[in-house]
């Protein structure tokens, strides 16, 4: 019987994805989606209640509505939120909760915590030093001037804090950009740069046991080729055609040994843990740990589990994941994210083309920062919303998420997307590439 009341914390295309398959639950009647956003009730057949006035990290506000409206479950999906606490707030007060507490997720939320962590736990990871001196930052590059490296926020960035570096030159002018990140920068990382190509991974775990849910390819720089500034990620495709089977395995060895050190170190962890890796000739190495879902990454991988979101989520709260197998479709997935052109002023322009979306098969629209007013919808800033299209392989997938996309115009000609999102596993597929990928 359809009676449990889900909140989830998140305002974009992630927490979309989350309340899209909620909703598909026999057991969820309503979802709270704080702050939420106006789109959200677009794949929704259950209602959808959001509190915009709210931010994910207004821990008192949150309880009150969680108290109010008798809540079954709370989905912490946002950084921001794990940072704060909320998840140990709303277990104090009775809650099921899915999502790491401020301790265990500590493992994103601090990177210099995060590659110390890393390094007592023996994991591979480039070399790193840890700064919260500009001035003996700047002498370090400047003994290596020639080294290529990344300039890290060790705090939570939207996203933005990674800037790679060529020389000392641009590595001076991005030690000095920390201080754009607030407290955020006031601790940063200087690593090694490694070549190689990257992927992400996602598993679930109760604090006892994990279970690899699924792998994508994220893009997050924001114009073709790879080139451009990072972004919070401008698109995205799944399963990562580069996992074959060893390199599953040593993903899903990474994984089982972060997750056994938080435990030791009493950061039991409960949620979803994403590990950021780059394949180097052949070897796999940690870039990062979030503790989340990623995001694009959540809008291709979600939509393809087959379990019901709400048992595997409660498995999580109650310590009984190992009686769950994990399913998925073995679907291809391709979500191409839709943005302001970067010279757009930053005022509310109208969106065409989302009713046209909707009535195609195998193609979800989830929204970002898109404002509903009776039957119109407007923009104004950042990433504005995800298509994404299913098919048999990456090619078909990719096909139907930009035919669906040049159904989309923003007032003013000011749209941008990548248009070579999946790039790099549609060339894979045109070479020949064999099946070696243990998601299917």
């Amino acid at each position: 019987m359809a009676d449990k009341i889900v909140v989830v914390i998140d305002s974009g295309g992630r927490g979309a994805a989350l309340v899209h398959k909620y909703s598909q639950s026999p057991h969820v009647k309503n979802i709270i989606a704080i702050p939420g956003n106006d789109l959200m009730q677009l794949n929704s057949s259950t209602p959808v209640r959001t509190f915009p006035e709210l931010k994910t990290t207004d821990i008192g506000e949150i309880i009150q509505v969680c108290k109010k409206y008798k809540v079954n479950l709370v989905d912490v999906a946002q950084d921001n939120a794990v940072e704060v606490g909320l998840t140990d707030k709303l277990i104090e007060q009775g809650f099921n909760v899915i999502g790491p507490t401020k301790a265990a997720g500590q493992i994103e939320w601090d990177k210099a915590w995060a590659r110390d962590f890393m390094k007592r736990h023996k994991l591979p990871i480039p070399f790193y030093e840890t700064f919260n001196s500009h001035s003996k930052a700047i002498k370090f590059v400047n003994k290596n001037p020639k080294k290529r490296f990344f300039v890290k926020a060790a705090g939570l960035a939207d996203g933005k804090g990674a800037i790679p570096v060529e020389n000392a030159r641009e590595a001076i002018g991005a030690i000095k950009q920390m201080s754009m990140f607030g407290k955020a920068g006031e601790t940063f990382v200087i690593e090694e740069w490694l070549d190689g190509e990257e992927f992400s991974m996602f598993a679930i775990s109760d604090g006892k046991t994990f279970q690899i849910v699924g792998s994508a390819q994220d893009y997050k720089r924001l114009y073709d080729g790879d080139v451009g500034p990072n972004t919070g990620g401008i698109g995205c495709s799944a399963p990562a055609l580069i996992v074959d089977k060893n390199i599953y395995k040593q993903a899903e060895l990474i994984l089982k040994t972060a997750l056994s050190g938080l435990t030791q170190e009493g950061r039991i962890y409960k949620g979803i843990l994403y590990l950021g890796a780059i394949v180097v000739r052949g070897k796999v190495f940690v870039i990062e740990f979030n503790a989340r879902w990623g995001d694009p990454e959540a809008e291709v991988l979600i939509p393809s589990i087959k379990n019901d979101l709400y048992e595997l989520s409660m498995s999580t709260c109650n310590g009984t994941l190992n009686k769950m197998k994990i399913r998925t479709d073995k679907k291809a997935r391709v979500v191409i994210t839709g943005s302001l052109k970067a010279n757009a002023a930053k005022t509310e322009r109208e969106l065409f083309g989302i009713r046209d979306i909707l009535r195609l098969p195998k193609v979800i629209i989830y929204g970002t920062r898109v404002t509903q007013d009776g039957s119109k919808y407007f923009v104004s800033s950042g990433r504005l919303f995800h298509i994404v299209g299913e098919g048999e392989d990456i090619i078909q997938a990719r096909q139907r998420a930009y035919e669906a996309m040049e159904r989309i115009s923003i007032e003013g000609d000011n749209l941008h997307y990548r248009t070579d999102i999946g790039w790099r596993d549609v060339e894979r597929i045109r070479k020949g590439w064999k099946l070696d990928n243990p998601e299917g």
